[in-house]
């Protein structure tokens, strides 16, 4: 079965939903208004409506015969980024975008959801989870910790997200690790401050950061398996306030990321040490925080072989691409993931004729033409998995 075509019959609707979400954009845990929304929706089409998981989270449960049970999710949560799309819905919030596509994801679940209530061609549960703060505040994690699956128990979960250097249309399904585990880390290098003019009276810690940046990329060239992914990034680095004054302190922060099963374990004490031995060969010190995140998104195969089929029925065989590569970026839904059994999917939303801008630019557009492709995706998922009596 192609698009749903119920589906399609309220596409138009699908787009207004998702530029309201994207005028009015929330970040990690103060999603108040897009949960006000989702949960209104959702108590519209007549379905049981919980909220509070993760400060503002929702869920949606509806429920139809004796059968079994399955989850679907979205997150709701955007960037701290200015947008620079000029487009007539853009974010009327200053300093903050949906650069990442949630308002999309959002408002697919709502779509399926939608149809779902209204046709009930199925025999069970269906768990609509709506998560906030997916954006490296962990929502997911904090949703599973506060008994999402005790209070809404389900046999599958299923996650996906839209990839903007995809055709559009195109669907990527691989069982196995498919997104990185993720972990922030600071270092601080603490020198001697003193007079620029003489630097030999200090320890310069600025010296010693760069010298410490370039160090921490032997971690993933010399350090770790080269089967075993791993990138360690430093994107910020702060020193100093005058032109004349070498500072006491410079702060280095940055993230890692790993394919390798026992991440939470083996990269702090590699960037530890890095940063230990080279300080101390300028004569500096580190203090180094470290946050593990999230970790390694792995799909179940069976989940995979399940999603996959509902892919190629709604998509067609030809827009299915199993061989599109893991990404180290990262996803809080691997918290649930670890919980059940399940897999994330990634769908294509490159636009024809445009620029594909990347996820989380402050220029990313997400594509409304997939809305009834990813409501119809969930749809066809939930009549398939929990098929009628």
């Amino acid at each position: 079965m192609p698009i749903v075509k119920e589906i399609q019959g309220f596409h138009e609707e699908m787009v207004a939903w998702r530029h309201e979400l994207h005028a009015y954009p929330e970040t990690a845990f103060e999603e108040v208004r897009t949960a006000d929304f989702v949960a209104k929706k959702l108590a519209e089409f007549g379905i049981e409506v919980s909220r509070g998981l993760a400060k503002t989270g929702v869920v949606g449960t509806l429920s139809n015969g004796s059968g079994g049970s399955i989850g679907l999710r979205a997150d709701m949560d955007a960037l701290d980024i200015e947008e620079q799309t000029d487009l007539p819905f853009s974010s009327k919030v200053k300093g903050k975008m949906h650069a990442c596509g949630h308002d999309g994801h959002t408002t697919m679940l709502l779509g399926a959801a939608k149809y779902l209530a209204k046709t009930k061609r199925f025999n069970g549960t269906v768990q609509f989870i709506f998560q906030p703060a997916e954006e490296m505040a962990g929502g997911g994690g904090v949703m599973v910790r506060e008994g999402l699956f005790d209070q809404f128990p389900v046999q599958s979960v299923y996650g996906m997200h839209n990839w903007p250097n995809m055709a559009a249309g195109m669907i990527s399904i691989r069982p196995g690790p498919g997104m990185a585990s993720a972990a922030l880390f600071e270092i601080v290098v603490t020198g001697v401050g003193c007079h620029a003019a003489a630097p030999h009276q200090g320890i310069d810690p600025i010296v010693a950061g760069s010298a410490i940046v370039e160090a921490l990329q032997t971690i993933s060239s010399r350090t770790t398996n080269p089967n075993e992914s791993v990138v360690v990034s430093v994107t910020q680095f702060h020193a100093g306030d005058a032109d004349n004054v070498i500072p006491d302190q410079a702060v280095l922060r940055g993230t890692a990321r790993s394919f390798a099963v026992d991440s939470e374990k083996i990269l702090e004490p590699l960037i530890k040490r890095v940063a230990e031995g080279v300080a101390a060969a300028h004569g500096a010190t580190i203090e180094l925080h470290y946050d593990h995140r999230y970790p390694v998104l792995v799909n179940e195969e069976k989940s995979c072989e399940i999603a996959l089929k509902i892919a190629e029925d709604v998509v067609g065989a030809e827009a299915i691409d199993v061989a599109y590569p893991p990404t180290m970026a990262s996803e809080d839904f691997a918290f649930m993931l670890n919980e059940v059994p399940g897999c994330f999917i990634r769908l294509g939303t490159a636009i024809e004729g445009e620029i594909s801008h990347p996820l989380h630019n402050a220029h990313y557009k997400f594509n409304d033409d997939v809305l009834p492709i990813g409501a119809s995706f969930w749809s066809q998922l939930v009549e398939s998995e929990l098929k009628e009596a």
